[in-house]
């Protein structure tokens, strides 16, 4: 029985739509493990113009050598959540900031177990929080 090769999918050109010179690029994704589509993307956003570049993503895998590639490109920060941990990778990388959520989950936990409203979470809860 033969097995069928497993061909990475194609990934689309990048493009940027719009006049980004002078101005702040915020690409966002909800998982940034291997950092070779952003790079290239932060590359092409700094040969337009744009003044910094972010990287923000929900989860933060990266994987391999991610955090040498952060470092040595052109993105400038890159902020992800602590759902997955990621010290290694910080200690690499000076660009890898991190946003605790583990209070708001613990809450949406909390509302959901005892049938309070979610919505008060998102009228309710500040940055700061």
């Amino acid at each position: 029985m033969d097995i069928p090769l497993l061909i990475p999918k194609e990934k689309p050109p990048i493009t940027v739509v719009g006049d980004v010179g002078g101005r702040i690029a915020i690409i966002v994704d909800d998982i940034i493990d291997d950092v070779d589509s952003f790079v290239a993307a932060a590359e092409t956003l700094k040969e337009r113009g744009a003044y910094k570049i972010f990287v923000m993503a929900t989860h933060g895998i990266l994987s391999s050598d991610a955090p040498r590639l952060i470092e040595e490109s052109a993105i400038d920060e890159v902020v992800v959540t602590n759902t997955i941990p990621h010290e290694p990778q910080k200690l690499q990388c000076s660009k890898i900031k991190t946003v605790d959520i583990s209070m708001i989950l613990s809450e949406a936990i909390r509302r959901i177990h005892n049938g309070e409203s979610m919505s008060y979470l998102f009228r309710n809860i500040g940055v700061d929080d």
